[in-house]
């Protein structure tokens, strides 16, 4: 029998947990040169490196000293909630890492309070101690009062800590006294970490994650619970609504450094990747072909917000996309549902547009933005909160809010919140920082984190998740500013809105290309105007030369993905192509839309 470890690692964004992983394929000798170090292995996504966020958990495994030790990287943000949970339910410990001059910040917490509440030991690795600055003695400090805060348990808080530098490739107990690898955290790693329970009798894996092959489709992946499985091997499928399937597992496959190698049979405890398994979803359990027995099944979170997605019928379509008809929309959502567990998808009103389920705006956009950087050309509708009727009461979803801040900055928190409609439920002070706990309607999240962010300058730790739903809690106050909507198509010119100024800010520079309907700019008051920015000088009468100014007009405000569907009306939609992003109007004609209105 193997000796297996079975770790996830926790950090927050940029802190050095690919790196660290790179290291220690590297120490096993499983790159094979000193060239791949210089890239990322893990967050090999681009989106993923870009925003410094883990999106999609992966596997890796490392053999050491005739065991074998397999890593999890998480996700540390609470959209990707539900593929927290399925990671830890693998493992058995859990490495935190933290950087030793920032110390433990926000996304680390998410992560690690669901490994304290889930009874998970953690070690906690400070790394970055090459940096000049750096305070590894007081950030082991606070991580010690971060679990306090989380109520860890008295064994929880009895971890070991490893210092060290992923970058120059060394770890140590004594951070004053280097070495030449990283041998200290691989030993603590197996002193520490429990071994997997073996437990005898007929074969029990929860499938806790799925990956998408295009040759062989859809892949189970999750740790064996009890017993073994084997290649070939008649098995039942128990679906989490109660019915059983009789089926066959083709191939199994188990992790070793970053490939899948096929293997002829899979203990209790290792994690595996099987592969002829169909209908299956995340939480079914793979049991015996005789006497099947389910596993608790995991929960997913349930979608809580719609996005209407259809195609680019602006003036511009095609301009800059390669995929622009419905055919290609349909076909990348359907794919898109093989991996994406929280996401679902039914055709809207019309055969060119399609309702998109997910459990955030972060979950959508993030979808939004891959599907543009591969070519497509889409338009999306205001995010829509999904109500239910329970009982002939109209019902909407709420959330329970945390956020975490300073002290002196948790009234204004408390008033944005309260504005949205948010109750308050719990209030704590933590050392010198603030716990709140709020229940807000979904509805109520949609712009919060970034008004949040803004109010408390950027000191506000804001993490939810679903908790029902309750009867509708009233109307939510909207942005109160109309938009400024072009009335011709044409190029903008400079002239022309620097006379527009006063009537509000402009989302576009000047001399850009822009049609009928589209958003350019937010109007000072409440109703939207109309205006002609695409008109020029006229240069007929004669001029003193050096009598005109010139026209000096103030940056315009650019939008995130986010901030853009945050942003738009009912009655507006977000443009996205692969090289740029526009807000317009459904209808872009305006006498057509006044006649609709009227």
């Amino acid at each position: 029998m193997q000796n297996i470890r079975n770790i996830a690692i926790i950090a927050h964004v940029d802190h050095g947990k690919t790196t660290l992983v790179d290291r220690m394929i590297y120490q096993a000798r499983l790159a094979r040169d000193n060239e791949k170090l210089g890239e990322l292995i893990l967050d090999n996504n681009d989106l993923e490196r870009e925003r410094g966020i883990t999106i999609l958990s992966k596997n890796v495994s490392v053999p050491y000293k005739g065991s074998k030790i397999n890593i999890i990287d998480t996700p540390g943000h609470s959209d990707f909630g539900g593929e927290v949970e399925r990671v830890l339910n693998m493992t058995d410990g859990v490495l935190l890492l933290v950087d030793a001059f920032e110390g433990t910040m926000p996304q680390t917490r998410f992560v690690l309070q669901k490994a304290i509440e889930m009874g998970k030991k953690p070690i906690v690795v400070i790394n970055k101690v090459d940096k000049t600055n750096c305070r590894p003695n007081e950030v082991n400090e606070e991580v010690f009062d971060l679990m306090f805060s989380l109520n860890a348990t008295e064994d929880q808080l009895d971890f070991k800590t490893v210092y060290g530098s992923a970058k120059q490739g060394w770890m140590s107990r004594d951070w004053l006294q280097p070495t030449s690898d990283i041998t200290a955290l691989l030993d603590t790693i197996m002193e520490e970490i429990p071994a997997p329970k073996i437990l005898e009798g007929t074969p029990q894996l929860l499938i806790s994650s799925l990956e998408y092959s295009p040759y062989v489709g859809r892949i189970a992946i999750g740790r064996v619970h009890r017993g073994s499985l084997k290649a070939g091997m008649q098995i039942s499928l128990c679906k989490k609504d109660g019915t059983v399937q009789k089926q066959k597992i083709k191939d199994l496959m188990v992790f070793e450094g970053l490939e899948k190698v096929r293997a002829e049979e899979v203990k209790c405890g290792d994690i595996c990747a099987i592969v002829g398994i169909d209908d299956f979803e995340i939480g079914d359990t793979i049991a015996d072909f005789e006497n099947p027995e389910a596993l608790p099944p995991i929960s997913v979170d349930e979608p809580t917000m719609s996005m209407l997605f259809t195609i680019n019928d602006s003036p511009f379509f095609g301009r800059e996309g390669k995929f622009v008809t419905s055919r290609h929309l349909k076909e990348r959502l359907e794919k898109e549902l093989e991996k994406n567990l929280a996401l679902r998808v039914k055709e809207g009103m019309s055969a060119e547009s399609f309702i998109v389920y997910g459990r955030g705006v972060l979950h959508l956009s993030v979808l939004i933005e891959t599907m543009r950087r591969e070519g497509f050309e889409l338009q999306v509708g205001q995010p829509k909160v999904i109500d239910k009727n329970i009982n002939g009461v109209r019902c909407e979803p709420i959330e329970c809010l945390t956020i975490d801040l300073p002290e002196e900055m948790a009234g204004k928190a408390i008033e944005i919140a309260t504005r949205r409609k948010a109750a308050l439920m719990h209030m704590e002070n933590r050392g010198d920082r603030t716990h709140l706990e709020f229940d807000i309607p979904s509805r109520g999240i949609i712009g919060l984190r970034s008004n949040m962010l803004t109010a408390t300058q950027g000191e506000a730790v804001v993490a939810h998740r679903f908790k029902g739903y309750e009867p509708y809690k009233g109307e939510i106050e909207k942005r109160n500013n109309g938009s400024l909507v072009s009335l011709e198509t044409g190029l903008s010119v400079a002239y022309a809105m620097d006379k527009l100024q006063d009537r509000g800010r402009f989302f576009i520079f000047p001399g850009e290309d822009i049609y009928e309907g589209q958003v350019v700019g937010e109007h000072t008051r409440g109703s939207d105007l109309n205006i002609n920015i695409c008109k020029t000088k006229k240069l007929t009468n004669m001029r003193a030369s050096g009598s005109d100014e010139k026209v000096a007009l103030p940056p315009p405000i650019q939008f995130s993905l986010e901030e853009a569907l945050e942003y738009i009306q009912e009655d507006e939609l977000v443009e996205v192509t692969p090289k740029s992003m526009r807000l317009r109007k459904i209808i872009l004609n305006e006498l057509e839309r006044k006649r609709r209105k009227g």
